[in-house]
């Protein structure tokens, strides 16, 4: 993110940091734009980077294509060659320098087939065909896919393999249809119509490749009509990544190739893989930035030498160690992320619950306490029993059922020595069933024992 410079009154910027605010804030603001101008200063570095400028009748600005993109480009830059550049607004900091990264050039001019393209671009934009508010989200996690391309279409068999290897799960249902040639727009869009009428989820139209004549079909009204026509998300991925139809504007999304465009429809990888993968290329930016700041120095630096021949070698020597030292990081920086990442998996694989494992516990606990269960009943059925009979032994009604009875005295307990009682005194007799009163005529002692 853009950091703004120091306000009044704080610390002093260095030369190297107002550079650095300068590079950033020019990256941040301007996309990769087209511009167009005539070639001059062009050089060929010994690196294969390629330097010009481009400029008009009013102005010029300095141009820098790395040897990656040069080596693409399949036909040689002139001095006083019109083109028009696909390029990232840049600032090369150790000179101070305003400069354009060439990602890919084209010579000027289409003809009138562009002048269609622009035409019709404009008034279907007019319309509000393009606008942004009428753009389909693209479903999460969809089920079904319908592909609409030609069967003898290499993008095909690249978007057929990335389905399958990222989401082998989804039914995909193909509407083929001639991509190129007369005749061949209006059957594109009689394919969008079928496929937009079925229960797919989302729907990828898609084609390689091609010259503005090669790719004219996806540049015809009917088709745009028929993609925002359809009742279900429509994905474009035709051509290259530098290539642009009428069709990119008016589907939902946009995707820089056919096989981009089944990665973007495809669930996402598991969340760990994704950040895994974000770091890597984030060390591959800044290692390849590293990397072309150190080459363009040295290539300005070898062109301001008479004899560069031995400093050169020496230079090159350089920029191969610090090649290898990034590599070698980058390597150990893997190998770190690697074995964390096995690490975290063993830790999961270890916390994860077993089913099996316990329903099988579950059922031996089950069958322990079934058993414990019945022998605590039967052990204390035993004792009530036992508790049950001794009771019946104590009961004081049983042995009057047998023909005793129980006195009670004058001051109503029950008598146990005759002694206690004088005549005349009046006893409350209990017997198993009912009671009776009686009156002391005589108490007779015990004997004494011998």
């Amino acid at each position: 993110m853009f950091k703004s410079p120091p306000a009044d009154g704080a610390s002093v910027l260095s030369v190297s940091g107002l550079n650095r605010l300068v590079r950033d804030c020019l990256e941040t603001a301007f996309p990769l734009s087209w511009v167009g101008g005539e070639i001059s200063n062009l050089t060929y570095a010994a690196s294969g980077h390629v330097y010009f400028s481009l400029k008009d009748a009013a102005a010029q600005v300095r141009c820098v294509m790395w040897r990656s993109r040069a080596q693409l480009l399949g036909w040689r830059l002139e001095n006083g060659q019109q083109v028009e550049i696909r390029a990232q607004v840049s600032f090369y900091e150790p000179r101070g320098e305003f400069q354009l990264g060439v990602e890919t050039v084209r010579r000027a001019g289409q003809g009138d087939l562009f002048e269609r393209f622009l035409r019709l671009k404009a008034r279907l934009e007019n319309e509000g065909l393009f606008a942004v508010d009428r753009k389909r989200p693209l479903p999460a996690f969809p089920r079904h896919v319908a592909i609409v391309t030609s069967l003898q279409a290499a993008a095909l068999r690249d978007v057929l393999s990335t389905l399958h290897r990222r989401a082998p799960h989804l039914r995909i249902t193909l509407y083929p249809t001639p991509v190129q040639g007369d005749g061949a727009g209006p059957r594109i869009a009689a394919a969008l119509a079928e496929a937009g009428g079925s229960d797919a989820d989302a729907l990828i139209l898609c084609r390689g490749g091609g010259s503005i004549e090669d790719l004219w079909a996806f540049n015809e009204e009917c088709v745009a009509r028929a993609i925002r026509a359809s009742a279900i998300p429509v994905i474009s991925g035709v051509g290259h990544e530098t290539d642009f139809t009428i069709a990119d504007f008016a589907a939902d999304l946009r995707a820089p190739t056919p096989t981009a465009a089944a990665e973007l429809l495809s669930p996402d990888r598991a969340a760990l893989l994704a950040r895994l993968a974000e770091l890597g290329r984030q060390l591959s930016r800044r290692c390849e930035r590293q990397i072309a700041d150190r080459t363009q120095r040295l290539d300005g630096l070898a062109a301001r030498l008479l004899h560069p021949a031995e400093r050169l070698r020496q230079r090159r020597r350089d920029i191969e160690e610090l090649a290898r030292r990034l590599r070698d990081a980058r390597a150990r920086r893997h190998d770190l992320l690697a074995t964390r990442l096995d690490a975290l998996a063993r830790r999961l694989g270890g916390a994860r619950p077993r089913p099996a494992a316990l329903a099988e516990a579950l059922a031996h606990l089950h069958h322990r306490l079934s058993r414990q269960t019945r022998w605590d009943i039967s052990e204390r059925r035993t004792k009530l029993n036992a508790l049950t009979t001794g009771l019946s032994q104590l009961n004081p009604h049983a042995v009057l059922a047998r023909g005793y009875a129980i006195a009670f005295g004058p001051d109503g307990r029950a008598v146990r020595d005759a002694e206690r009682l004088a005549a005349g005194d009046t006893l409350q007799l209990s017997f198993a069933r009912g009671t009776a009163q009686a009156r002391v005529i005589q108490v007779v002692a015990p004997p004494e024992a011998d």
